[in-house]
């Protein structure tokens, strides 16, 4: 298996977690705009070795979703700026730019010191 992506969780904004009512979560790099701060997962590395594609698998820490479909500034926003959208309610069909889509799947908790990687088999 190969590694594609690596990060490690930093800081929680305070709304970030409401998402998950909505299936879904919102990360950015540390350099965040202070207005997004509140809503996102802040974490510190930026580790795109390769283009991420459907089937390639999400890990939070142990839990793996299936990658359904990939908007198409999820590479390049995560790159630049460790910015995207993880959406889990299973839609196969990319819709919006910046949101990766997983299979329906509860998300795994996620905290301070959370690894987020997706790996290729």
């Amino acid at each position: 298996m190969n590694t594609i992506y690596s990060t490690r969780i930093e800081n929680i904004g305070t709304k970030a977690k409401e998402f998950f009512e909505a299936n879904m979560f919102i990360t950015f790099k540390q350099n965040a705009p202070q207005e997004l701060i509140d809503y996102c997962f802040i974490h510190s590395e930026n580790n795109l070795v390769e283009e991420i594609k459907a089937k390639d698998i999400l890990c939070i820490d142990d839990v793996t979703y299936e990658v359904k479909a990939v908007g198409e500034l999820v590479n390049q926003n995560l790159k630049d700026l460790g910015h995207i959208t993880y959406n889990f309610l299973g839609e196969e069909e990319a819709k919006v730019a910046g949101t990766l889509y997983l299979e329906k799947k509860e998300i795994a908790p996620i905290g301070v010191g959370t690894i987020i990687k997706i790996i290729r088999k």
